[in-house]
């Protein structure tokens, strides 16, 4: 039975009884303390904890999840995987412990043909927590289990709670047993290799008042409102219905496996090592396509970070398999599109997106990893010189900051050659880099408050009615005060203040669109609001400052934005919605938006691309856009099905997900996009966009940012002031300007390279004489001198390697040249044929040279440069270097 079949029946089985089937959830997690969904049951939270209301009090989903905690162990075992799908029915206050249980026991041994699973009632098991002698009553009485396949088990395996005080309970786990070839008999409570657990049903009847650990904690009563919430993990069942051994042989991992397998030539389960490196292309490659697919994109931090680390250790997993700089990431990534396509058929559509950026980062990766190996190589074989078993923090630090090489992925080739890394010292290089870094940004999106503190909020005055589409100002009421993270009755005068209104025209920062700012007066207070968030959906939180007065919950309060703020930004929106029409039409549909920010007068766009755009479709797409200003086409907001919009050719943002309804805002007929921000009424509104340029932000990603209104009017009186300014200078009308300063930069070039023509020959000159001059030491032909201050460090290497060719190819010779092309001393070292013969190497006399002058270098051993920060030791340098050749061949 595929995976796919399998999801459709139990979606089916739940549906036939009375539960709404909810799609997954995107994997960017709505909680803001988690990266990306892990568990099937976090799109629930705020249901089991009363923040929100559910669509109906019987739910079932198929959830994507990701988890990287063990990543380091994909591929090792067959039992780790980062991306899985949690298979849940849910209850809200309808069923509990009496329909749960016959209801997981009859789909699991209802026969194929009856849409059930068709497992054999003899092979079952079920674990119940220790004290729930109900749910053992009703495995044992209802379902007809024998007393011998019910096994009690302790707090640490059967009971569940979320971390925090709030809903948790005892639950019962339902195992298949595989038969006596995959261990010992006995039950789970023996052996979980042979019993595979395949659905836990947790009976939320408790309320926890404190959670200390995952078997300490205290319960305060019973709920009024007993829960369930279920869990089974889709790629275990394919497992057992599959008749394979483990989820790298199920029908979404294994296509992957084998086309991989096909492009390295290699075969699985002949060699360890490689069966590894599979494993890991299989399980990374499905896990980096979905992630994209909801809108995560590769990046530095948070869950960019883990795309990119996850996609890195594909490309190099392959490159371990011989894959060399051949580039397969495309062909794998259409394998994993076409095996999960049928449960999300979003895959296929947004394949040419998906593509484009996983590609893109394959490249990079592909030129980070050609530099970063032979630096690595270099460092560990020090390393094994020194007999030292721990590559120096020092060393993994210039692997990150110079050649973009993650620590992980250090660590990791570290471990193939038994190396272990000064984590400790490289953590601390990076700290002292960051220590004037920007103020962490999630501060900004959550405030110091504990998201549990908004979900109390939000429970005690229900969600906030947003007014901001038809109003700039608003009669509403103070629901809640927070200051230092702590809800408060009451504010005074310099508090810093994060407000809950009932109502509100105050836009929250999102979708690309920055927060209004504005004023709420009470009849006693005045606060100044300069940011607006939504760190739960439903509510929105002012943050600002009380200028005057004593703020108080429950007063009643008059809301008012900064208009001429919201018109500008107002502006930003709705003509980031005209350029993206416009570079859909000048590169395609594949150039879909990857972000934006709409602030008072500007805006910057980002959207897939492959590569730069060339500066005449960045002039095409903006007289494109200026041509519908000049129609003054109406802008027009409505509510619709999210199917119905996209019938309509609506645009979304690629990876973001939608509700059942959604909003469109149409342009005339030119632009229609889902969207949630404000806009202006007509196209005329915006006068004029002018694009300022494009740049690369990350792999297969470009940004493009211009200005808007009276600021595009304002840029071009400045240009056009400029221009006139060279055209008086230059003695040139306008249009000649173009070939004007060609020809004086073409000149310019000209007299340049004459220039350095002619100081090269300056400084060759001497070396000659500097040949003629060599000191002979035990049969050696050393020169070391000093150039000219400002003699640059290329002029340097030439004069070296020039004195060195003057000797005789059987006559030993070395020759150091030090001096100071700026504030900062350069050592060029060159040692011919016959000197290295004689031991002597020209990286090693730079380390000398380069330590005397408060630096570092090297290079091979026929020619080396460094450098340092002492200029004025550059005579002691020398000397010490003469020292070091008359040591090394005086042996």
């Amino acid at each position: 039975m595929e995976s796919a079949e399998i999801a459709r029946r139990f979606l089916r089985f739940f549906e036939e009884r009375g539960h709404k089937i909810v799609p997954s959830a995107s994997l960017i997690a709505e909680d803001p303390t988690l990266l990306l969904v892990p568990a099937g049951m976090v799109p629930f939270k705020p249901y089991f904890l009363g923040q929100r209301k559910p669509p109906a009090s019987r739910l079932a989903t198929a959830q994507k999840c990701v988890r990287t905690p063990d990543i380091e162990e994909v591929g090792k075992t067959t039992r780790h995987a980062t991306f899985f799908q949690m298979l849940g029915n849910f209850s809200f206050g309808d069923y509990f412990k009496a329909e749960v249980i016959p209801f997981a026991w009859e789909l699991l041994t209802k026969s194929e043909s009856d849409g059930g699973f068709g497992f054999p009632e003899d092979r079952l098991w079920a674990t119940v927590y220790l004290d729930d002698d109900e749910a053992y009553d009703i495995w044992r009485n209802s379902v007809g289990l024998p007393d011998e396949r019910i096994q009690r088990r302790g707090l640490e395996d059967n009971y569940w709670h979320m971390g925090v005080a709030g809903p948790g309970g005892p639950c019962s786990e339902i195992y298949y047993d595989r038969g006596a070839e995959y261990g010992k008999e006995g039950g789970p409570v023996a052996d979980e290799d042979r019993y595979l657990e395949v659905w836990n049903l947790v009976f939320m009847q408790y309320q926890l008042s404190q959670v200390r650990s995952k078997v300490d904690f205290d319960v305060a009563g019973e709920l009024p409102s007993k829960n369930i919430d279920t869990g089974m993990g889709l790629e275990r069942m394919a497992t057992i219905l599959q008749g394979v051994d483990n989820l790298y042989e199920i029908d979404t991992t294994y296509k992957i496996l084998d086309r991989a397998a096909e492009l390295t030539k290699t075969r699985y389960g002949r060699d360890q090592r490689a069966d590894v490196s599979l494993r890991v292309i299989a399980d990374h490659v499905r896990t980096g396509t979905m992630l994209v697919a909801d809108g995560v994109m590769p990046g530095n931090e948070g869950r960019g970070y883990v795309l990119r680390r996850i996609l890195r250790r594909t490309v190099r997993n392959l490159r371990l398999l011989g894959s060399g700089d051949d580039r397969y990431m495309h062909e794998l990534t259409d394998v994993a599109i076409n095996v999960m396509g049928e449960q999300y058929p979003e895959l296929k559509a947004d394949a040419p997106q998906i593509h484009g950026i996983i590609d893109a980062e394959e490249a990079s990766f592909l030129g980070t990893l050609r530099t970063g190996t032979a630096i690595f190589d270099v460092a560990v074989e020090e390393t094994k010189r020194r007999s030292a078993t721990t590559l120096p923090g020092e060393q993994a630090f210039k692997l990150h900051d110079t050649y973009g090489f993650p620590i992980d992925l250090t660590l990791e080739m570290a471990a193939e050659h038994g190396l272990t890394v000064d984590e400790e010292g490289f953590r601390r290089l990076m700290q002292e880099q960051r220590h004037a870094a920007k103020a962490d940004a999630a501060a900004k999106k959550t405030g110091n408050a504990d998201i549990s503190v908004f979900g109390q909020l939000l429970e005690a005055s229900g969600k906030v009615e947003f007014l901001g589409y038809d109003q700039t100002e608003a009669d509403t009421s103070v629901a809640g005060i927070i200051v230092d993270g702590v809800p408060v009755p009451v504010a005074g005068a310099g508090s810093n203040v994060e407000v809950v209104l009932a109502r509100t025209p105050f836009y929250a920062e999102g979708g690309g669109q920055l927060a209004d700012q504005g004023v709420i007066r009470t009849s006693g207070a005045e606060v100044e609001i300069v940011d607006v968030q939504s760190p739960l959906a439903g509510l929105v939180v002012h943050r600002g400052k009380v200028r005057k007065g004593e703020l108080r919950v429950g007063e009643e309060a008059q809301a008012e934005i900064d208009v001429e703020r919201r018109r500008a930004i107002s502006r930003s929106h709705s003509a980031t919605h005209l350029v993206h029409r416009g570079f859909k039409n000048a590169l395609g549909e594949t150039a879909a938006q990857a972000g934006s920010e709409n602030s008072p007068g500007r805006f910057r766009f980002d959207f897939t691309a492959s590569g730069a755009v060339p500066q005449s479709v960045l002039r095409d797409v903006e007289d494109e856009v200026n041509a519908v200003l000049i129609n003054d086409l109406q802008v027009n907001a409505f509510y619709t099905s999210q199917a119905e919009a996209r019938a309509m050719g609506a645009l979304a943002m690629f990876g973001e997900k939608y509700g059942d309804e959604v909003r469109v805002v149409e342009i005339g007929d030119y632009s229609r996009e889902l969207c949630g921000g404000t806009h202006v009424h007509s196209s005329g509104q915006l006068g004029l966009v002018k694009v300022l340029g494009e740049q690369s932000v990350g792999a297969g990603v470009r940004r493009v940012e211009a200005l808007v209104g009276i600021d595009a009017f304002r840029f071009l009186a400045r240009e056009s002031v400029l221009v006139a300014q060279l055209s008086e200078q230059l003695k040139a009308r306008r249009e000649e300007l173009p070939e004007r300063i060609d020809g004086i930069v073409t000149r310019l070039r000209t007299a340049e390279k004459e220039l350095e023509k002619l100081r090269s020959a300056q400084v060759l000159q001497v070396a000659g004489d500097l040949a003629a001059q060599a000191r002979d030491l035990h049969g050696v032909s050393v020169v070391t001198h000093r150039a000219p201050d400002g003699t640059g460090a290329d002029d340097l290497r030439k004069l070296a390697l020039d004195v060195r060719g003057r000797f005789p190819a059987d006559r030993p010779a070395v020759i150091v040249i030090a001096g100071a092309p700026s504030d900062r001393p350069v050592v060029v070292a060159a040692v011919n044929e016959a000197g290295r013969e004689r031991g002597l190497k020209a990286g090693q006399l730079v380390g000398v040279a380069a330590k005397a002058l408060g630096g570092g270098g090297g290079g091979k051993d026929d020619v080396a440069q460094g450098g340092g920060t002492r200029p004025e030791a550059i005579g002691d340098a020398l000397r010490l270097v003469e020292q070091a050749v008359a040591d090394q061949v005086s042996r």
